[in-house]
């Protein structure tokens, strides 16, 4: 076990499988990290080493669960609630994180924390102002808003967007029905331009 604890680095996160090749008896010893406080299980399988502050235990980073989660680096995470820094009167506060990614699909509970992984063809590496928007066009019927009060306030708010941006963030990832939203606010905006 000595040889398992050695390998071990505050605020990191592992899968059993990649500390299995330090022990002999690898459930044994994950219990016995787990019940001394060493390690935290997140879920089966999972687990982090905890990072301690004069508070005490820093939680771990949701981009790094994820990533040892998934095996990799190739997802982008949404919270739905920041839709309601877009200005479209949204107020409604969600307890769950979307995960776009090409591997798994479905709702996970991971250290008390809801992710629910969403398979996506394509996703953008960083969030702008603008693919937000389109993604939250593209998610509307899913939210618990009034969605007649954000399309109705949107043609005010699209002069505060990077025009380009959102064309091309709307061409990308907008779903058909976002495209049309999108396009019918952007000629009356551009024409009054």
């Amino acid at each position: 076990m000595n040889i398992l604890r050695q390998h071990l680095k505050q605020g990191e996160v592992y899968r059993r499988s990649d500390l299995e090749y330090y022990s002999r008896a690898i459930d044994r010893h994950l219990a016995q990290l787990t019940k001394e406080g060493t390690l935290i299980k997140l879920n089966q399988g999972l687990y982090y080493a905890p990072k301690q502050s004069k508070f005490g235990a820093v939680p771990p980073d949701d981009r790094q669960v994820v990533e040892c989660f998934l095996k990799g680096e190739d997802f982008l995470l949404v919270s739905p609630n920041t839709f309601n820094s877009l200005g479209l009167g949204l107020t409604q506060l969600y307890n769950t994180t979307w995960v776009y990614n090409h591997k798994r699909k479905g709702e996970f509970k991971i250290n008390g924390r809801t992710f629910e992984f969403k398979l996506k063809s394509s996703f953008p590496i960083n969030i702008s102002r603008e693919y937000l928007l389109v993604d939250l066009l593209n998610n509307l019927d899913n939210l618990a808003e009034d969605q007649t009060q954000a399309i109705d306030k949107l043609p005010k708010n699209v002069r505060s967007f990077n025009a380009d941006a959102l064309m091309k963030a709307t061409q990308q990832y907008g779903t058909g029905k976002t495209k049309r939203i999108l396009k019918s606010i952007l000629r009356n905006a551009l024409q009054y331009a």
